[in-house]
């Protein structure tokens, strides 16, 4: 199989040639990173959501409450059902399909700026050095860099931290709502939760959690580096079909990601579901930075606890990330 077979995320052009610029615009080719981004979205959330709300839950609580995810499952199922792993899924529901469209979308449209206007070399730059060049030394194609790649992803986790922080903020309080009874939760459901923060917190209130956001998405330089150097690999090594290939680097890349990530994303979850005080009455502020919140769980369990709910995690990034990839890849495929 050629490089040219794998879009990779819609790109098969900074992959794997120069800019066609007989196809159609790069403003058409954006809008279909963003509208694949939807799909994307919605099969994360359906094949990894139950796995989340385990790793929060080992990441928000004392380990006193639970001594592993598989006793994290169980009570969580015998007390609550199985709608209870689906427990603030409505903000990512709706969150994740607008986060992964920007991502994803955002993620396109950074490769193409990258490609022609940063790591373009001379030669490609003007249509007229192509005549200069002897029979038969045709300049190849010129591709995208893994660090290409890799910081377009930085720049596209930075960009989605502004959507993804009070989604993930709220996702975050009502996972870590124990009771099954209604009447005993702090908030009834997302908007409930929405307008409670707000109303006594502001916009500053919603987007707790912001910086640890940022923080935690600026890991994605290594997700999306690694994510072309694997299917790079793949493609020139193995006979494995498109979608294939996507399904495999999706899942790969994502656990790379997490595996480096994972410490910072322990962190944040701290932080969003840390008491916000005031006219909530739901406690008192325990952190008041990103520091604090990384020292108090150093104090707490040692390094162990940055890995605290890992397993699960781990367990969701495979599965979740590369079926979420595929869904995109096709979509991407079936636009264009």
């Amino acid at each position: 199989m050629s490089a040219e077979s794998v879009s990779q995320n819609g790109l098969k052009l900074e992959s794997a040639g120069a800019p066609d610029k007989s196809n159609a615009p790069p403003k058409q080719q954006n809008y279909k990173g963003f509208i694949a981004g939807v799909f994307s979205g919605i099969t994360k959330l359906a094949v990894g959501h139950p796995f989340d709300t385990i790793k929060v839950r080992l990441q928000t609580s004392k380990s006193s409450q639970f001594n592993g995810p598989l006793q994290c499952l169980m009570q969580t199922i015998r007390n609550e059902g199985v709608a209870g792993l689906y427990k603030g899924a409505t903000p990512p529901l709706i969150g994740w399909m607008f986060m992964d469209s920007v991502m994803l979308g955002s993620l396109t449209f950074y490769r193409k700026f990258l490609h022609q206007n940063v790591f373009t070399p001379p030669l490609a730059a003007t249509s007229s050095s192509f005549a200069a060049l002897p029979i038969g030394h045709e300049q190849k194609p010129h591709k995208l860099p893994v660090i290409g790649h890799a910081m377009a992803g930085v720049m596209a986790g930075s960009t989605v931290s502004f959507i993804a922080a009070p989604v993930e903020h709220i996702k975050a309080r009502l996972q870590v709502q124990y009771s099954s009874n209604k009447a005993e939760r702090l908030y009834k459901g997302p908007v409930d939760a929405i307008q409670k923060i707000y109303r006594f917190h502001g916009v500053p209130g919603l987007y707790h959690g912001l910086t640890a956001t940022l923080l935690f998405r600026s890991f994605f330089f290594c997700w999306w580096g690694s994510y072309d150097i694997f299917t790079r690999k793949l493609t020139e090594n193995t006979s494995l079909s498109t979608p294939a290939i996507n399904f495999w680097a999706g899942g790969l890349s994502a656990q790379v990601f997490w595996c480096t990530s994972y410490p910072s994303d322990v962190v944040k979850q701290r932080v969003m579901t840390d008491p916000l005080g005031g006219g909530l009455n739901d406690g008192v502020r325990k952190f008041p930075n990103w520091r604090s919140a990384a020292v108090a769980v150093y104090r707490e369990n040692g390094w162990r606890g940055y890995w605290r709910g890992f397993l699960p995690c781990f367990l969701r990034a495979f599965p979740a990330n590369a079926m979420a990839l595929v869904a995109f890849e096709g979509v991407m495929r079936a636009l264009n």
